[in-house]
């Protein structure tokens, strides 16, 4: 149950949606690419129509506030709505639709814990129709302080009171996986656990082991919440 958690109001469990559906004032976006969406969806979903990481067309880290208003606008994302986001990745992108928009001050959103997988195995609703959605009016506040800059990071490398997370996978944090980048390795001091080693198996389940779990993994890090942590 989602209530294990210190803050159990940013997921949602398949039971507590599967009562909800057809609630008008709950957005249900399937965070997926469009095309996995338009192969199946839980009922009443809307598909997001950019790329998951809803970065800015300049390639920043995000899309500026305008931008923002004008996409979540589109999908019929409004201030009223209570946002349910939802993947078949892990959580991966709908985790970042539900930190966009709490950057932007829309608190009421929601991951699915377990995602699409969960859903559709336990028989719950699925739909290949599409759902009319109208425009709604959503509005981008500030922008809040949970992104740091790279000056803010190099400040916070040795410091005591601070932690830098790798989250990436391991090959990538030892530099054995470079991908694109022109160096290979991680931050100093940092210190490494993979995203997915918080969820539950089979890899990519998208369900988030027990808090106890969770909390043990990483105080072994040093990962407490005394400290700043940065996170990437």
């Amino acid at each position: 149950m989602s209530s294990q958690y210190p803050n159990p109001d940013i997921l949602a469990e398949t039971d507590w949606l599967g009562e909800r559906l057809g609630d008008p004032t709950i957005r249900i976006v399937d965070c997926d690419e469009f095309p996995a969406y338009l192969r199946l969806h839980i009922e009443g979903a809307v598909g997001m129509k950019v790329h998951h990481y809803l970065k800015g067309e300049d390639g920043t880290h995000l899309m500026p506030p305008a931008q923002f208003e004008q996409v979540m606008s589109a999908h019929g994302i409004g201030d009223e709505h209570t946002v349910v986001a939802y993947d078949g990745m892990g959580g991966l992108y709908a985790a970042r639709l539900w930190w966009a928009l709490d950057y932007y001050g829309h608190a009421r959103c929601r991951v699915l814990n377990g995602g699409f997988e969960k859903w559709f195995r336990e028989g719950r609703p699925v739909s290949r129709l599409a759902p009319h959605v109208a425009p709604a009016a959503f509005h981008a506040g500030p922008g809040s302080d949970c992104l740091c800059s790279l000056d803010d990071v190099k400040a916070a490398i040795g410091r005591e009171d601070t932690v830098i997370w790798d989250v990436r996978s391991r090959a990538e944090y030892t530099g054995e996986d470079p991908r694109q980048n022109q160096r290979g390795g991680h931050m100093p001091g940092a210190v490494h656990l993979e995203w997915l080693d918080l969820t539950a198996p089979p890899a990519r389940s998208g369900l988030l082991l027990p808090a106890d779990q969770i909390r043990g993994r990483l105080q072994a890090l040093g990962i407490t919440p005394d400290k700043n942590v940065y996170t990437h």
